[in-house]
């Protein structure tokens, strides 16, 4: 046995060997290329710090950003039926379902929530693009009309964060049926007299920009977001005219009317607690709102002490 090549040299090997640094701890930007720490890049809320490209960040991610101290609750969605056209394409429908669910962890491709912003109380609504490109699902209606009723019930806004391709395919007439369901449902809150806000992240396109994404009373946008109907190409062959640069992103449609607000995501918590307290008629939030102190009773000076007098004989 040769120790100094069994023992020796691969202890020296593992004390000089380079150590493997994890794939993950490093993001590179879309947009300018730049390599963004994972830390740092999750502290800006997936928004890169050199150029401003917001990426896509996960609707518990945003929730936690958007309610105070990251504390909500769930509000629950009922499940619709399963795999109602038994649809199958390449695979079938309900394996496609499990695999988006075991990929995002969520049921499907919207998640309802209550809680506070701003000391706010607000009901809010976030569609995941990570689950089958935020497909509009007889879930998704389910779940719009949940966060509905619970604002009307509770006399709370109702705040909607959309991103998707459109219908769901695998669900076909039962799919884009939803949107007559959700403008049902947004009626409702305009008949209770609440505010319904509506962020378009990217992408929200198809069906969804054709109902509920465009029925609020404000709408406001993340920079650069994708939003429209039909697809630029499709729009081109269909008009055989070029479309102007910037097309169907958010800053286009600002300066033509569709859209009240581009906002940043850092700032959007910001923007929709201001937006929000002046719907319902509140005075502007202060920050760093804490209780006030309890009121002590000022100390009373101690009484001089008198001179001693001398007896007099």
């Amino acid at each position: 046995m040769n120790w100094i090549s069994n023992y020796v040299r691969p202890r020296i090997n593992s004390i000089f060997s380079r150590r493997e640094v994890p794939e993950n701890l490093w993001t590179k930007c879309d947009n300018c290329g730049t390599m963004l720490f994972h830390r740092e890049l999750s502290d800006n809320l997936n928004v890169c710090t050199s150029c401003g490209h917001h990426m896509r960040i996960t609707a518990r991610a945003r929730f936690a950003a958007l309610f105070d101290g990251g504390t909500y609750v769930d509000v629950p969605v009922p499940a619709p039926i399963e795999d109602p056209l038994k649809f199958r394409d390449q695979k079938k429908y309900p394996d496609r379902l499990k695999a988006a669910q075991k990929a995002t962890g969520e049921a499907d491709a919207m998640l309802v929530a209550e809680g506070e912003i701003g000391r706010t109380p607000i009901v809010a609504a976030v569609q995941d693009f990570s689950f089958m490109g935020g497909s509009m699902s007889m879930y998704v209606g389910n779940a719009i009309i949940a966060g509905c009723e619970r604002a009307v019930d509770t006399g709370k806004p109702f705040v909607l964060f959309s991103a998707a391709g459109g219908a769901r395919m695998q669900e076909g007439i039962l799919g884009l049926m939803q949107m007559p369901r959700a403008t049902i449902a947004v009626q409702m809150l305009k008949e209770a007299g609440l505010p319904y806000i509506v962020v378009l992240t990217h992408p929200t396109t198809g069906g969804v920009t054709a109902s509920y994404a465009m029925l609020g009373d404000v709408h406001i946008a993340e920079p650069n977001a994708l939003i429209g109907f039909a697809g630029a190409r499709v729009i081109e062959q269909t008009i055989r005219e070029k479309l102007p640069e910037g097309f169907q992103r958010a800053e286009y449609l600002l300066d033509h009317g569709m859209l009240d607000r581009v906002t940043p995501r850092t700032e959007m918590k910001d923007e929709l607690v201001t937006i929000l307290r002046m719907l319902m008629n509140q005075p502007p939030a202060i920050k760093g709102d804490l209780p006030a102190p309890e009121e002590t009773p000022a100390l009373e000076p101690p009484a001089e002490a008198s001179a001693p007098t001398e007896d007099k004989a």
